[in-house]
């Protein structure tokens, strides 16, 4: 097929390039002018920032895509300026999903994939939950509030994307190269300074993925027919109280200190302190059932914070 990978720099779209490409797929890669230096090897390159309409209606055009695959985000941007990272990839979420649906209909694509999180959840119910509980568009925290109102609009914008047919992928926490949770990563270096707390009884549950399973479900999706939302996680979902010790062993750091609960949020910030103490893990065996996918790394155990 004919594929437009939107987002072809980034952590699970430069290896999607790839792995598409070995499938016998014709893949462009769409990216922004500034990238194009760590643009992967494609058969096509088209340069649009998703936030220009125009100009991203006549890259996408110019590809004539069967698939179009949303990896787009400006979480690079993280480790430099968090506001403007988070607000710029609430717009790539909102605006820019728009735009590239407005393009790939125009262009005469039949499928959307696009990614989304899996630990968006509200916190409620049971410890791990599936696809149909709420989002958690009420946080008490205003940024994270803001971040999951734009996570539930691009996926109604991709699920009411017809007549293309919309998929939409929430991936887990990443681990692996080239995210937070690697060696050189933000997380890494926080426990590594003794810097990562945990927080009481560390209930909150965090379901990971691996980048390498996050391309495979993909490769997937695009493969499949199925539409929907599905978890892509890996089958091992986990409080704090298990997951931070045995990462501060692997990274060779100190043991996580204790702190009271209701002291996490002012030194950790919201949102850590949201997933070390309250959030839900991810059930993923719709992914499983419908995508005939599963993890080739089925648990964090035996990865995290190894690469």
């Amino acid at each position: 097929m004919r594929i437009l990978v939107a987002g072809a720099t980034g952590v699970i779209g430069h290896p999607l390039v790839g792995a598409l490409r070995a499938r016998g797929h014709e893949v462009s890669a769409l990216v922004r002018q500034e990238s194009r230096e760590r643009t992967p090897e494609a058969d096509s390159i088209v340069v649009a920032d998703a936030l220009d309409r125009e100009a991203l209606l006549a890259a996408v055009s110019a590809a004539r895509p069967e698939v179009v695959v949303h990896q787009m985000s400006a979480l690079r941007l993280l480790g430099d300026d968090p506001v403007a990272a988070f607000a710029l990839t609430a717009r790539l979420r909102t605006e820019g999903t728009a735009n590239l649906i407005e393009a790939a209909r125009a262009a005469g694509a039949r499928r959307l994939v696009a990614q989304s999180i899996a630990f968006a959840a509200a916190p409620a119910g049971d410890p791990v939950l599936d696809e149909d509980a709420p989002l958690y568009v009420d946080a008490p925290d205003p940024g994270w509030a803001a971040t999951v109102r734009a996570v539930a609009e691009l996926e109604r914008l991709v699920l009411d994307s017809g007549p293309l047919a919309g998929v939409v992928l929430r991936y887990g926490t990443l681990y692996g190269p080239g995210t937070m949770y690697a060696r050189t990563g933000g997380a890494a270096q926080a426990v590594l300074a003794g810097q990562l707390p945990l927080p009481g009884d560390g209930t909150g549950i965090t379901s990971y993925l691996h980048v390498e399973d996050a391309v495979g479900a993909t490769v997937a999706a695009v493969e499949s027919e199925v539409i929907g939302v599905f978890h892509v996680t890996d089958d091992d979902p986990a409080p704090a109280a298990q997951w931070l010790p045995h990462y501060a062993q692997v990274l060779a750091g100190p043991s996580p200190r204790t702190i009271p609960a209701d002291l996490a949020p002012r030194l950790l910030g919201w949102f850590m302190a949201h997933q070390l103490t309250a959030a839900r893990g991810a059930a993923n065996d719709r992914a499983r059932t419908a995508l005939g996918w599963k993890p080739l790394r089925p648990s964090w155990r035996d990865g995290l914070g190894r690469e």
